[in-house]
Protein backbone atom coordinates (compact mmCIF):
# COMPACT_ATOMS: atom_id res chain seq x y z
CA UNK A 1 0.00 0.00 0.00
CA UNK A 2 1.58 3.32 -1.00
CA UNK A 3 0.95 6.30 1.65
CA UNK A 4 0.78 9.79 0.29
CA UNK A 5 3.68 12.73 1.00
CA UNK A 6 1.93 14.99 3.23
CA UNK A 7 3.61 18.39 3.01
CA UNK A 8 3.15 20.32 6.82
CA UNK A 9 4.98 23.54 8.90
CA UNK A 10 6.19 22.67 11.65
CA UNK A 11 6.46 24.94 14.37
CA UNK A 12 10.12 23.79 16.46
CA UNK A 13 12.82 25.63 18.59
CA UNK A 14 11.68 29.21 17.62
CA UNK A 15 11.79 28.56 13.76
CA UNK A 16 9.43 26.52 11.33
CA UNK A 17 10.49 23.53 9.81
CA UNK A 18 9.03 22.11 6.45
CA UNK A 19 8.37 18.52 7.49
CA UNK A 20 7.08 15.58 4.49
CA UNK A 21 5.20 13.12 6.41
CA UNK A 22 4.01 9.68 5.28
CA UNK A 23 2.73 6.71 6.60
CA UNK A 24 -0.02 5.31 9.31
CA UNK A 25 -0.67 8.08 11.56
CA UNK A 26 -0.67 5.69 14.79
CA UNK A 27 2.73 3.84 13.54
CA UNK A 28 6.15 4.29 15.93
CA UNK A 29 8.13 7.60 14.15
CA UNK A 30 11.12 7.57 12.45
CA UNK A 31 12.68 10.86 11.62
CA UNK A 32 15.18 10.92 8.76
CA UNK A 33 17.61 13.85 9.03
CA UNK A 34 19.34 14.62 5.48
CA UNK A 35 22.98 16.30 4.92
CA UNK A 36 24.29 18.83 2.60
CA UNK A 37 23.55 19.25 -0.08
CA UNK A 38 20.28 17.64 -0.04
CA UNK A 39 16.91 18.20 1.82
CA UNK A 40 14.14 15.80 2.28
CA UNK A 41 13.83 14.44 -0.98
CA UNK A 42 17.36 12.11 -0.44
CA UNK A 43 15.21 9.97 1.61
CA UNK A 44 12.99 9.57 -1.80
CA UNK A 45 13.92 5.84 -1.85
CA UNK A 46 13.23 5.28 2.59
CA UNK A 47 9.62 7.32 3.02
CA UNK A 48 7.79 4.49 1.25
CA UNK A 49 9.69 1.50 2.43
CA UNK A 50 9.10 2.90 6.14
CA UNK A 51 5.56 3.67 5.22
CA UNK A 52 4.38 0.64 4.22
CA UNK A 53 6.39 -1.78 6.64
CA UNK A 54 4.19 0.49 9.67
CA UNK A 55 6.15 3.32 10.59
CA UNK A 56 4.88 7.04 10.55
CA UNK A 57 7.95 8.59 8.96
CA UNK A 58 9.05 12.50 9.34
CA UNK A 59 11.54 13.88 7.19
CA UNK A 60 12.21 17.81 7.40
CA UNK A 61 13.96 19.80 5.51
CA UNK A 62 16.40 20.85 7.99
CA UNK A 63 17.30 24.55 9.11
CA UNK A 64 18.70 26.62 6.23
CA UNK A 65 17.44 23.96 3.22
CA UNK A 66 14.75 24.01 0.93
CA UNK A 67 10.95 25.32 2.38
CA UNK A 68 12.25 25.70 6.19
CA UNK A 69 13.37 28.46 8.03
CA UNK A 70 16.53 29.97 7.03
CA UNK A 71 18.21 32.09 10.36
CA UNK A 72 20.80 35.06 9.55
CA UNK A 73 23.52 34.08 12.10
CA UNK A 74 26.14 31.71 11.54
CA UNK A 75 25.82 30.74 15.78
CA UNK A 76 22.32 29.74 14.70
CA UNK A 77 23.46 26.56 13.29
CA UNK A 78 25.47 25.60 16.36
CA UNK A 79 24.71 22.00 16.66
CA UNK A 80 23.07 21.94 19.98
CA UNK A 81 20.16 24.55 17.98
CA UNK A 82 20.50 21.71 15.46
CA UNK A 83 19.80 18.89 17.55
CA UNK A 84 16.49 21.27 19.52
CA UNK A 85 15.13 21.68 16.17
CA UNK A 86 14.76 17.87 16.15
CA UNK A 87 13.63 17.25 19.86
CA UNK A 88 11.01 19.80 19.13
CA UNK A 89 9.75 17.61 16.07
CA UNK A 90 9.30 15.10 18.85
CA UNK A 91 7.29 17.29 21.11
CA UNK A 92 5.05 18.46 17.96
CA UNK A 93 4.20 14.74 17.56
CA UNK A 94 3.50 14.29 20.75
CA UNK A 95 5.76 11.19 21.38
CA UNK A 96 8.71 11.03 24.06
CA UNK A 97 10.72 8.58 21.95
CA UNK A 98 11.24 8.27 18.40
CA UNK A 99 14.59 6.79 16.12
CA UNK A 100 16.36 8.46 14.23
CA UNK A 101 18.42 8.25 11.36
CA UNK A 102 20.78 10.46 9.54
CA UNK A 103 23.30 10.77 6.69
CA UNK A 104 25.63 13.69 6.19
CA UNK A 105 25.10 16.19 8.57
CA UNK A 106 21.85 14.67 9.67
CA UNK A 107 23.97 11.96 11.15
CA UNK A 108 26.31 14.30 13.63
CA UNK A 109 23.00 15.58 14.59
CA UNK A 110 21.83 12.31 15.57
CA UNK A 111 25.54 11.69 16.93
CA UNK A 112 25.12 14.78 19.18
CA UNK A 113 21.48 13.68 20.32
CA UNK A 114 22.38 9.98 20.65
CA UNK A 115 24.76 11.54 23.40
CA UNK A 116 23.10 14.20 25.10
CA UNK A 117 19.41 13.16 24.78
CA UNK A 118 19.43 9.34 24.48
CA UNK A 119 16.41 9.20 26.48
CA UNK A 120 14.55 10.63 23.79
CA UNK A 121 15.74 8.25 20.97
CA UNK A 122 14.91 4.60 21.04
CA UNK A 123 17.83 3.64 18.84
CA UNK A 124 19.74 5.36 15.84
CA UNK A 125 20.91 4.82 12.24
CA UNK A 126 24.33 6.49 10.75
CA UNK A 127 24.82 6.49 7.34
CA UNK A 128 28.65 7.55 6.54
CA UNK A 129 29.47 10.34 9.02
CA UNK A 130 31.88 9.01 11.95
CA UNK A 131 31.24 9.81 16.20
CA UNK A 132 32.48 13.38 16.18
CA UNK A 133 35.48 12.75 18.58
CA UNK A 134 36.83 10.49 16.18
CA UNK A 135 36.58 12.87 13.13
CA UNK A 136 37.92 15.43 14.94
CA UNK A 137 41.39 13.50 15.72
CA UNK A 138 41.37 12.41 12.09
CA UNK A 139 41.52 16.36 11.16
CA UNK A 140 44.28 16.70 13.34
CA UNK A 141 46.39 13.53 13.30
CA UNK A 142 45.32 11.68 9.87
CA UNK A 143 46.79 13.67 6.81
CA UNK A 144 44.74 11.68 4.24
CA UNK A 145 41.14 12.72 6.09
CA UNK A 146 42.53 16.54 6.11
CA UNK A 147 43.10 16.38 2.85
CA UNK A 148 39.86 14.84 1.79
CA UNK A 149 38.31 17.48 4.36
CA UNK A 150 39.25 20.36 2.30
CA UNK A 151 36.05 21.65 1.80
CA UNK A 152 35.00 22.37 4.88
CA UNK A 153 37.79 24.80 5.67
CA UNK A 154 36.94 26.37 2.21
CA UNK A 155 33.46 26.88 3.28
CA UNK A 156 34.71 29.24 6.27
CA UNK A 157 35.56 32.10 3.77
CA UNK A 158 32.61 34.62 3.45
CA UNK A 159 30.06 34.95 0.49
CA UNK A 160 32.72 33.05 -1.81
CA UNK A 161 31.62 29.43 -1.26
CA UNK A 162 28.11 30.72 -1.88
CA UNK A 163 28.83 32.37 -5.11
CA UNK A 164 31.08 29.46 -6.31
CA UNK A 165 27.87 27.41 -5.43
CA UNK A 166 25.26 29.89 -7.62
CA UNK A 167 27.44 30.10 -10.44
CA UNK A 168 25.92 29.10 -13.75
CA UNK A 169 22.54 27.96 -12.38
CA UNK A 170 24.59 25.63 -9.41
CA UNK A 171 26.08 23.64 -11.96
CA UNK A 172 29.08 23.37 -8.81
CA UNK A 173 26.49 21.52 -6.84
CA UNK A 174 25.08 19.29 -9.44
CA UNK A 175 29.00 18.50 -10.71
CA UNK A 176 29.76 17.68 -6.98
CA UNK A 177 26.65 14.93 -6.62
CA UNK A 178 27.19 13.61 -9.81
CA UNK A 179 31.18 13.68 -9.52
CA UNK A 180 31.03 11.61 -5.99
CA UNK A 181 28.37 9.49 -6.60
CA UNK A 182 27.82 5.90 -9.21
CA UNK A 183 27.29 6.94 -12.25
CA UNK A 184 23.04 7.41 -12.83
CA UNK A 185 22.60 7.72 -8.90
CA UNK A 186 21.55 11.19 -9.80
CA UNK A 187 19.20 11.70 -12.90
CA UNK A 188 18.26 14.83 -14.56
CA UNK A 189 15.04 14.90 -12.71
CA UNK A 190 16.64 14.60 -9.35
CA UNK A 191 18.76 17.13 -10.12
CA UNK A 192 16.59 20.06 -11.06
CA UNK A 193 14.41 18.96 -7.91
CA UNK A 194 17.89 19.83 -5.97
CA UNK A 195 18.60 23.13 -8.33
CA UNK A 196 15.17 24.31 -7.12
CA UNK A 197 15.64 23.44 -3.39
CA UNK A 198 19.00 25.66 -3.83
CA UNK A 199 17.94 28.44 -5.67
CA UNK A 200 15.24 29.28 -2.74
CA UNK A 201 16.06 32.44 -1.13
CA UNK A 202 18.77 32.35 1.64
CA UNK A 203 19.61 28.62 0.72
CA UNK A 204 23.33 28.50 -0.27
CA UNK A 205 24.01 30.46 3.11
CA UNK A 206 21.69 28.76 5.33
CA UNK A 207 23.26 25.32 3.99
CA UNK A 208 26.81 26.36 4.41
CA UNK A 209 26.60 27.94 7.82
CA UNK A 210 26.27 24.69 8.95
CA UNK A 211 30.17 24.38 8.16
CA UNK A 212 30.95 27.82 9.43
CA UNK A 213 28.97 27.38 12.89
CA UNK A 214 30.62 23.90 13.83
CA UNK A 215 34.40 25.32 13.33
CA UNK A 216 33.95 28.85 15.02
CA UNK A 217 31.85 27.65 18.19
CA UNK A 218 33.80 26.86 20.79
CA UNK A 219 34.35 22.75 20.84
CA UNK A 220 33.34 22.47 17.10
CA UNK A 221 30.59 20.17 17.16
CA UNK A 222 30.27 20.14 20.55
CA UNK A 223 31.84 17.20 23.40
CA UNK A 224 30.34 13.88 22.52
CA UNK A 225 31.17 10.65 24.28
CA UNK A 226 29.75 7.13 24.35
CA UNK A 227 26.76 5.82 22.87
CA UNK A 228 24.88 3.60 25.07
CA UNK A 229 21.61 2.99 22.78
CA UNK A 230 21.50 1.17 20.26
CA UNK A 231 23.64 2.04 17.02
CA UNK A 232 23.61 1.00 13.51
CA UNK A 233 26.41 1.96 11.18
CA UNK A 234 25.74 2.07 7.44
CA UNK A 235 29.07 2.82 5.40
CA UNK A 236 29.97 3.28 1.65
CA UNK A 237 33.50 2.49 1.20
CA UNK A 238 33.91 4.67 -1.63
CA UNK A 239 33.47 7.67 -0.01
CA UNK A 240 34.99 10.90 -1.62
CA UNK A 241 34.80 12.74 1.37
CA UNK A 242 35.65 10.29 4.24
CA UNK A 243 37.93 7.54 4.94
CA UNK A 244 36.41 3.81 5.92
CA UNK A 245 38.21 3.36 8.20
CA UNK A 246 36.49 5.94 10.33
CA UNK A 247 33.45 4.11 10.84
CA UNK A 248 35.35 1.09 12.65
CA UNK A 249 36.26 3.82 14.94
CA UNK A 250 32.95 5.15 15.49
CA UNK A 251 31.59 2.18 16.13
CA UNK A 252 34.57 1.65 19.13
CA UNK A 253 32.50 4.29 20.84
CA UNK A 254 28.84 2.84 20.80
CA UNK A 255 27.93 0.40 23.87
CA UNK A 256 25.85 -1.47 21.67
CA UNK A 257 27.01 -0.79 17.70
CA UNK A 258 26.70 -2.81 14.53
CA UNK A 259 28.65 -2.26 11.06
CA UNK A 260 27.78 -2.78 7.42
CA UNK A 261 30.00 -1.43 4.85
CA UNK A 262 28.85 -1.13 1.50
CA UNK A 263 31.99 -2.15 -0.79
CA UNK A 264 30.72 -0.06 -3.63
CA UNK A 265 28.86 2.42 -2.43
CA UNK A 266 29.99 5.95 -1.85
CA UNK A 267 29.26 8.83 0.31
CA UNK A 268 25.76 8.38 -1.09
CA UNK A 269 24.91 4.78 0.06
CA UNK A 270 20.92 5.33 0.40
CA UNK A 271 20.42 6.05 -3.14
CA UNK A 272 22.93 3.40 -4.61
CA UNK A 273 22.11 0.63 -2.52
CA UNK A 274 18.24 1.51 -1.33
CA UNK A 275 16.73 -1.97 -1.49
CA UNK A 276 20.21 -3.03 0.71
CA UNK A 277 19.86 -0.14 2.95
CA UNK A 278 16.18 -0.43 3.26
CA UNK A 279 16.23 -4.19 4.72
CA UNK A 280 18.86 -3.79 6.93
CA UNK A 281 17.34 0.21 8.28
CA UNK A 282 14.02 -2.44 8.81
CA UNK A 283 15.57 -5.16 10.49
CA UNK A 284 17.24 -2.79 12.92
CA UNK A 285 14.29 -0.84 13.35
CA UNK A 286 12.12 -4.23 14.17
CA UNK A 287 13.91 -5.35 16.78
CA UNK A 288 12.12 -3.49 19.36
CA UNK A 289 9.15 -2.49 17.38
CA UNK A 290 5.51 -3.55 18.54
CA UNK A 291 3.42 -6.22 17.11
CA UNK A 292 1.83 -4.28 14.97
CA UNK A 293 4.61 -2.92 12.83
CA UNK A 294 5.69 -5.82 9.95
Amino acid sequence: MAFDLEHHQIQTNGIRLHVVQCGPANGPLVILLHGFPEFWYGWRYQIQALAEAGYRVWVPDQRGYNLSDKPPRIADYRIGQLGADVLGLLDAAGVGKAALIGHDWGAAVTWWLAAHHPERLSRVAILNVPHPAVLGRALRRAPRQLLKSWYIFFFQLPWLPEHLFRRRQFRFGRGALRGTSRPGTFTTDDLRQYTEAWARPGAPTGMINWYRAALRAAGGVGPTGRIRIPVRILWGRLDAFLEPVLAELSLGQCDQGELTYFDRATHWLHQEEPAEVNRLLLDFLRADAPASVT
